[in-house]
C-alpha cells in the first residue's frame, strides 16, 4: 500500500507539472538532446556545498558545453558558478574551501583555472602548450597536480611547443614506428606521453613529477583517479605501466609507484603482474587502498580491494572471498573502514568493510549510482543516481537510515512532459541451465491487449552489462518510443553476476551468449502475448555488433538487424586492432597458435547463410574495431543480395558523439527498424 501511494504521488506530481490538457509524450531526439547531463559531484571541505558539472548539448554548434554549479549539501536551489561558452569541468575544492580549481578550455586549450567558491572572476593558473586535465589539490593546499601529454625527451614547455609546431608545419606527415601500439582508441601515437605535473597553488612553473617514456596514468585499464597526494602533502602515488609487453600491445600490468612532490626518485610499490590502480590514502596516512586484478592479460578480471601498509610494506587482499568486482573506493573519515561500490545484477551495491575484523557489510543495493563522496560528518554520502527512465541527478544517502534523498532535479520541466516507463526485470534458464537476467522496457501508452514488435538490443564489452541507467548512446527509451518492446539480456560474459559468469564468454563468443539471446527470445514470446513473435529486430554495437553479425549467419528469427562497429572477421580484426591482450585472451591465443578459435567464431565463415536485412554502421576513427570490419560485413551482405545499407561516419570513432551525427544515427536506425517491423 505504501509503495502504491508513493507511485501515485509521483504520478500526480508529474501531471501537475504539465500544461493544462497536455499528456506525457514519447521521447524524441529533440528531447534527448535537450536533457542536461549531471556529472562529477564534489563536496566542499566543510560539507556545506556540492560542486557539480552540468553539460548541455548544442545541436547547432554540434558539441556540448559544460559549466560548474553549486548546491547546498542539505538541498536547495542550485546556482551556476561558471558560464563560459566553452567547457568548464573537473571542479576540485581547495582544502580551506575558499577556492575551486577546474579545467577550462576558455583560453583555447584545456588549462587549470581557479575561481573563488563564492563567485567572481576566474583566473588561469597554467599555460602549458600541451594543456592540462584531471586537476587535484594537495591536502595542505600548497600544490595542485594535473596531467599533460608531453614529449618525454623535452626538458621544458618551450621544447614541447617547438616540436609540436614543427610537426604541424611540416609537409611530410609520415611517421616511422619501431614497435606496436602505433595507435590507440581513436588516435595515432605521436611520440607524446601523459605525465603528472605539480604546480604551486599561487602560480609558477609546473614541474613534471613522473618523467620518462611511460604514460602516467596508463593508456588503458586505469582507475577513476590514478594519482593521489599523501595526507601530509609530501608524496605522490601514481599508476603507470613499465612492462616491456606494452610495446607489443599486450600490457595490462599497471602498477603503483611513489615519488616526492619535489620530484626525484620514483619507487615501485606493487609488483603484481596484472592490473593495479586507483590509489587512495587513508585519512591518517597509514595505508594506501587500491584495486587489483589477479590474472595478467585479462582486462575483465575481478577487481579486489587491496590494502598496503606504508610502514611494514605488507599488502593484504580485503575482498578475496567476495565474488563482486570492486569499483569506487572511499575511506571512512576516521580510517576505521573502507566503503566500496560494485556492479550487481544490472545495478550497483555499496559495501563497507571494517579493518578491525574484515567483516563486509552491504549498505545499499537496488539502485544504479556512481561518483560517490563521503561528507565530513562521516554519516552522509553524496552520489549520482539514475534509472532507465531517469537521467542522473544528485542524491544524498543517510548511512543511519540507508535512505536516499534527491538534491537536484535538473531536468524536471522536460521530464514532466515525457512518457517513459521504468525497466522491468526478468530471469530465465539460459545456456548451461544457468539463470540469466534481462530487462524489458514497454513503449509509452502501453496496452497489453495490443501486439508490439520486439527490439533486442545487445550490449558490448563483451564483459559489460545492460544496467538500469539512462544511456545516452544506446538509449532504451529512444528504441521504445516508436512503439517497440525492448529486451536487453545480460548473457554469459556479462559483469555483475559473479566472476565465473563473466569468464564464461572467453573462448566461446558465439556459443553461450548466442544461446542466451535465443532462449531469452523464446522465453519472452512464451510469457508475453503482447509481443508479436513474427516481428523481431536486433541491434548491437562493438561485441553487440559482433553478435548481430553472428546472428546473421545463424538464424532467421529476426526480420531486421543493426550492426554498429561489429567484429566480422576475427583473424583480420587481430591484425588491425590495438590492444592485443584482448583478442589473445578472448580467442585463447593468436591466429597462428589458435587458428580453430578464429575460424570457429568468425561471422565471416557463415556468409552463405546471410539473408536477414541489415543496417551496418561504422566510423573512420574507430581503431578498437577498425572500419574494415564493417566494410567486409557490408560487402558480404551486398554480394549475397541481402537488403542492406552502410552508414559511414568519417569524423567519429567507436562512439557517435557529435549531436548532428547522433541525430542522423537515430533517424537512420529507427527508419530501418520501422521499414521491417512496422509493416
Amino acid at each position: 500500500m505504501k509503495k502504491a501511494m508513493i507511485v501515485l504521488t509521483a504520478y500526480l506530481f508529474i501531471l501537475s507539472a504539465l500544461p493544462a490538457g497536455a499528456q506525457p509524450r514519447p521521447l524524441t531526439f529533440d528531447d534527448l538532446i535537450k536533457i542536461k547531463r549531471v556529472t562529477d559531484p564534489q563536496p566542499s571541505p566543510d560539507g556545506s556545498w556540492i560542486a557539480f558539472v552540468v553539460t548541455a548539448m548544442d545541436r547547432e554548434a554540434n558539441r556540448g558545453n559544460s559549466d560548474i554549479w553549486l548546491i547546498p549539501a542539505k538541498g536547495g536551489e542550485p546556482r551556476q558558478l561558471t558560464s563560459s561558452p566553452l567547457a568548464d569541468m573537473n571542479p576540485r575544492w581547495s582544502p580551506d574551501g575558499k577556492k575551486i580549481a577546474f579545467i577550462s578550455t576558455r583560453s583555447g586549450s584545456p588549462q587549470v583555472w581557479i575561481i573563488n567558491s563564492g563567485g567572481g572572476e576566474a583566473y588561469q593558473l597554467t599555460t602549458l602548450s600541451t594543456g592540462a586535465s584531471g586537476v587535484i589539490w594537495s591536502p595542505d593546499g600548497k600544490f595542485l597536480a594535473f596531467t599533460s601529454s608531453v614529449y618525454p625527451d623535452c626538458p621544458d614547455d618551450d621544447c614541447n611547443k617547438k616540436k609540436a609546431e614543427a610537426r604541424e608545419k611540416s609537409k611530410v606527415k609520415a611517421r616511422l614506428y619501431g614497435h606496436l601500439l602505433v595507435r590507440h582508441w581513436n588516435a595515432w601515437a605521436d611520440g607524446t606521453r601523459s605525465h603528472v605535473f605539480i604546480v604551486p597553488a599561487e602560480g609558477g612553473k609546473a614541474v613534471d613529477a613522473t618523467p620518462g617514456d611511460y604514460d602516467t596514468p596508463p593508456i588503458a585499464l586505469g582507475g577513476s583517479q590514478d594519482y593521489a597526494f599523501s595526507p601530509d602533502g609530501s608524496e605522490l602515488c601514481f599508476v603507470r605501466n613499465i612492462d616491456a609487453e606494452l610495446k607489443l600491445g599486450l600490457g595490462t600490468n599497471n602498477d603503483l609507484f611513489l615519488t616526492s612532490v619535489k620530484g626525484g626518485e620514483i619507487k615501485s610499490l606493487t609488483t603484481n603482474k596484472a592490473d593495479d590502480n586507483s590509489p587512495r590514502y587513508s585519512p591518517e596516512g597509514k595505508y594506501i587502498a587500491y584495486k587489483a586484478m589477479a590474472r595478467p592479460g585479462f582486462e575483465a578480471d575481478k577487481y579486489s580491494l587491496m590494502l598496503y601498509d606504508r610502514k611494514t610494506q605488507k599488502i593484504q587482499n580485503l575482498t578475496e572471498r567476495l565474488d563482486d568486482s570492486v569499483d569506487e573506493i572511499i575511506w571512512a573519515r576516521d580510517g576505521s573502514a573502507i566503503y566500496f561500490s560494485a556492479e550487481e545484477k544490472g545495478r550497483n551495491a555499496l559495501f563497507k568493510i571494517s579493518l578491525k575484523d574484515l567483516r563486509v557489510e552491504k549498505i545499499l543495493d537496488g539502485h544504479t549510482f556512481n561518483s560517490m563522496s563521503l561528507l565530513p560528518d562521516g554519516k552522509t554520502f553524496v552520489l549520482l543516481k539514475q534509472a532507465m527512465n531517469r537521467p542522473n541527478d544528485l542524491y544524498s544517502l543517510d548511512l543511519g537510515t540507508n535512505k536516499l534523498a534527491p538534491l537536484t532535479d535538473i531536468n524536471r520541466d522536460l521530464l514532466a512532459q515525457l512518457a517513459m516507463n521504468g525497466a522491468e526485470e526478468f530471469w530465465f534458464e539460459g545456456a548451461a541451465k544457468d539463470k540469466v537476467h534481462g530487462w524489458l522496457l514497454k513503449p509509452p501508452a502501453f496496452d497489453s491487449a495490443k501486439k508490439y514488435p520486439l527490439v533486442m538490443t545487445i550490449h558490448g564489452g563483451p564483459q559489460g552489462a545492460w544496467k538500469d541507467d539512462f544511456h545516452y548512446r544506446w538509449n532504451a527509451q529512444m528504441f521504445a518510443a516508436p512503439g517497440y518492446v525492448v529486451a536487453m539480456i545480460n548473457f554469459h560474459g556479462s559483469t555483475g553476476y559473479g566472476q565465473r559468469f563473466t569468464d564464461s564468454i572467453s573462448g566461446d563468443w558465439g556459443g553461450k551468449p548466442y544461446q542466451d539471446i535465443m532462449l531469452g527470445l523464446r522465453y519472452l514470446h512464451g510469457r508475453h502475448p503482447f509481443i508479436d513473435a513474427g516481428r523481431n529486430g536486433a541491434a548491437g554495437a562493438s561485441y553487440g555488433g559482433y553478435m548481430v553479425d553472428w546472428i546473421e549467419g545463424q538464424t532467421d528469427a529476426f526480420k531486421c538487424l543493426v550492426s554498429h562497429s561489429g567484429v566480422f572477421d576475427l583473424r583480420s580484426m587481430y591484425g588491425a586492432t590495438e590492444e592485443l591482450w584482448f583478442p589473445e585472451w578472448e580467442y585463447l591465443g593468436t591466429p597462428w597458435t589458435s587458428p580453430e578459435q578464429y575460424a570457429k567464431w568468425s561471422p565471416s565463415g557463415f556468409v552463405k547463410n546471410f539473408k536477414t536485412p541489415c543496417l551496418v554502421i561504422h566510423s573512420q576513427n574507430d581503431f578498437r574495431v577498425p572500419l574494415e570490419q564493417g566494410l567486409q560485413f557490408f560487402t558480404a551482405l551486398q554480394r549475397m543480395n541481402v537488403p542492406s545499407k552502410l552508414l559511414y561516419f568519417p569524423d567519429e570513432d567507436h562512439f557517435i558523439q557529435k549531436p548532428q551525427n547522433t541525430e542522423l544515427w537515430w533517424k537512420t536506425v529507427l527508419d530501418w527498424l520501422a521499414e521491417y517491423l512496422k509493416k
